[in-house]
């Protein structure tokens, strides 16, 4: 098992996220942010949900998939 800073190779990373930390079960360089699909570097990973083992590129993302129209103005 690897940890957060293993990221030899260049594809997408299989990761599974916990509290306060995140623990590379398959090697990459890179997740897919699950609400725009952008890849996010390991090192710049910030954000993700534990419940649904996905992670995010944005705060704005974080919202848009845990509150749906929040950031919808009126």
């Amino acid at each position: 098992m690897l940890n957060k800073f293993s990221s030899s190779g260049h594809g997408e990373a299989k990761v599974q996220y916990l509290d306060g930390d995140f623990r590379v079960i398959a090697p990459g360089s890179y997740v897919v942010c699950a609400v725009s699909g952008t890849h996010i570097p390991l090192e710049e990973l910030k954000y993700w949900s534990v419940d649904r083992q996905e992670a995010y590129a944005t705060p704005d993302a974080v919202l848009s998939r845990h509150y749906p129209g929040a950031l919808k103005s009126n």
